[in-house]
């Protein structure tokens, strides 16, 4: 797999993967929650943050978005990869890229993911990342550098 940065050209495979991934965990799409598929540019770069795809043979098969927040934090989020392309190391990958920027360009990072995810919730531990909180499902952890 190869990782780029992502450009306008990939919006609606991004939006496939990112959607693609949600259905097969059961949720549905949210107008709210994945409005930032609107305008990946706004949202991501446009707080000076990022957004990567995985490529393979010319497509995407992952996603990895950093977002800058207030205070010189960032949050890590869709960190979404196609069924096929997991269990090879590719997620990591991503996440691995995510949290690289962080590092380079933010003081601390925090994102969130679904209690049932637990194949992500390990990775995160393993990274440094201590649990914060749960709210409503969804667990929060962080990690400052």
């Amino acid at each position: 797999m190869i990782i780029q940065r992502y450009d306008d050209s990939r919006k609606e495979e991004v939006r496939d993967v990112v959607l693609g991934v949600l259905k097969e965990h059961g949720f549905e799409p949210d107008r709210l929650k994945d409005a930032d598929l609107n305008d990946i540019n706004g949202y991501y770069f446009g707080s000076g943050g990022a957004f990567f795809v995985g490529i393979v043979d010319g497509k995407v098969v992952g996603t990895a978005g950093i977002r800058k927040l207030s205070g010189n934090r960032c949050e890590i989020r869709r960190i979404y990869l196609k069924k096929a392309f997991r269990g090879k190391g590719n997620g990591k990958q991503l996440f691995r890229t995510a949290l690289d920027f962080a590092e380079k360009n933010c003081s601390g990072v925090f994102l969130k993911t679904d209690s049932t995810l637990t194949k992500a919730i390990d990775m995160y531990l393993k990274h440094g990342f201590t649990f914060k909180k749960e709210e409503t499902g969804y667990l929060y952890f962080e990690k400052m550098f």
